[in-house]
This record gives C-alpha cells, sequence and structure tokens, in this order.
C-alpha cells in the first residue's frame, strides 16, 4: 500500500470515528471530521500533508500525489 492509500484510509477513519463519536458522546467531536476535511482540501491544493509526510518517514512507498 502506497502512502495515497494509507493517507485516504486514514482520512476515511478518521472521519467516521469522529462521526461515531460525535452522535454518541459529544457533538465537539464533529470538529475533527471538519478538520480532516479542511486538511485534505488544502492538501489538493497545496501538495502539502503531514500525514504523507510522517507515513514517508516511517518507509513507507510514496505515490503519485503525494511525492
Amino acid at each position: 500500500m502506497n502512502v495515497d492509500r494509507m493517507v485516504f484510509a486514514i482520512a476515511g477513519s478518521f472521519v467516521l470515528i469522529s462521526l461515531v463519536l460525535g452522535h454518541w458522546v459529544h457533538p465537539y467531536w464533529l470538529l475533527l471530521a471538519a478538520f480532516v476535511g479542511l486538511n485534505m482540501l488544502q492538501a489538493a491544493f497545496s501538495e502539502f500533508c503531514p500525514m504523507a509526510i510522517f507515513l514517508k518517514k516511517l518507509g513507507c512507498k510514496p505515490g503519485p500525489a503525494f511525492k
């Protein structure tokens, strides 16, 4: 699995976890989903993604989106 696919998997997991926690624990957990969404939006335009940088440092192979 390359960095791009891992970033999408992690972001999707965080959004789903945030929605569950927002429903069952406290609505403020929905801010986590908003943060992940905003980070993905800025990464689409700037090609800067902190999670991709972190995964590359862990040794994951890069993909076409985050070189």
